[in-house]
């Protein structure tokens, strides 16, 4: 018998869209000679499952759905979602609930690698892993100076949604004008807000996932855009240069990919997750700075993953299968 597979794709944010774009990436990724698999979008309270033409409503007591043909059933579920409820947790709370298998990682690693600040604080306690320097600001709380921020952090400086991806509301703030300007606009993505110290250097991402007891990771990707920053515009309009494999010495790379490793055991983490990196000092003996990790990182053809795979001479379909087929070994 064939398992069923629901992509759950959407959420409540402003990755909504860029979700369901993956979704449709890994829709078309799956073995579909050994799983049927329907995608199943989330709005807030309206959950609906994509079967053939008909737009089903799924049952939140136990994920099933009614058709014409009758009633569905899932036996595993593919988050896909950016953003909330799929990538803080929320979701896989709900799943473990109801006895369904997913392909994230459990409800505190979810939680603790979409709130930046908790996340870096966390790292801190390992003294190989490096994160810059940071200031929390909470909305309807009073905020430190302009000059006290810019004391601490330098400039230029990052402002960003504490929670949130894509780089919705992430400001590169250059002057002490442009700061409080800066957290009211990421205000309106998150409730709360870090103000970040710039690292500066190569930009390079690595992605992993658990295949039985090891942690398998693809090839380094550099990532080099004529945009301030990898911005949303730079990810989703074409706008950067992804180099896969990255030009970064052997040495560097095989570094790299043993953090790599180390968080993903630190942290107890399953499935695919992309970790983000900054490089910086002398070539071949840069320091690793820890930019941020990516729980559900994008699954379009043309996402860093799917490129890092083909990179590796893997075949994404198998990598997906050893996600699903872990949950039931």
């Amino acid at each position: 018998m064939k398992r069923t597979i629901a992509i759950v794709a959407g959420g409540d944010s402003s990755e909504h869209g860029v979700s369901m774009r993956s979704a449709e990436g890994l829709l078309s990724f799956m073995d579909h000679e050994k799983y049927d698999i329907y995608v199943v979008e989330m709005c807030g309270r309206q959950w609906t499952a994509h079967y053939g033409e008909e737009r089903c409503p799924v049952s939140k007591e136990d994920f099933s759905f009614e058709a014409a043909d009758g009633r569905h059933t899932f036996d595993f579920a593919y988050i896909t979602i950016h953003g909330t409820p799929g990538e803080n947790g929320i979701l896989q709370g709900y799943f473990d609930l109801i006895g369904m298998p997913y392909s994230t990682s459990d409800v505190l690693v979810e939680a603790m690698t979409f709130n930046k600040f908790a996340l870096n604080n966390f790292l801190r306690a390992y003294p190989d892993l490096r994160v810059a320097d940071s200031i929390l600001l909470r909305k309807g709380e009073a905020l430190p100076t302009v000059d006290e921020m810019v004391a601490r952090l330098g400039l230029p400086c990052f402002v960003k949604p504490n929670a949130g991806g894509s780089s919705f509301g992430v400001t590169k703030v250059k002057t002490a004008e442009d700061l409080l300007p800066a957290i009211e606009k990421a205000m309106h993505e998150s409730d709360e807000v870090m103000a970040e110290g710039l690292m500066t250097g190569t930009e390079i991402t690595c992605g992993c996932y658990r295949k039985g007891d090891d942690v398998v990771t693809f090839p380094i990707t550099e990532v080099v855009t004529t945009q301030e920053f990898f911005d949303y515009d730079a990810k989703y309009n074409g706008k950067v240069d992804e180099i896969t494999p990255a030009r970064i010495a052997a040495e560097t790379a095989d570094r790299v990919a043993a953090m790599t490793r180390r968080i993903y055991k630190v942290l107890g983490c399953y499935g695919i997750i992309r970790i983000d990196y900054i490089l910086s000092g002398e070539k071949g003996n840069e320091q690793i700075n820890l930019l941020e990790i990516n729980t559900t990182p994008g699954m379009t053809v043309t996402s860093f993953i799917p490129q890092q795979v083909r990179a590796a001479g893997l075949d994404i379909k198998d990598v997906l299968s050893d996600i699903i087929e872990g949950r039931f070994a």
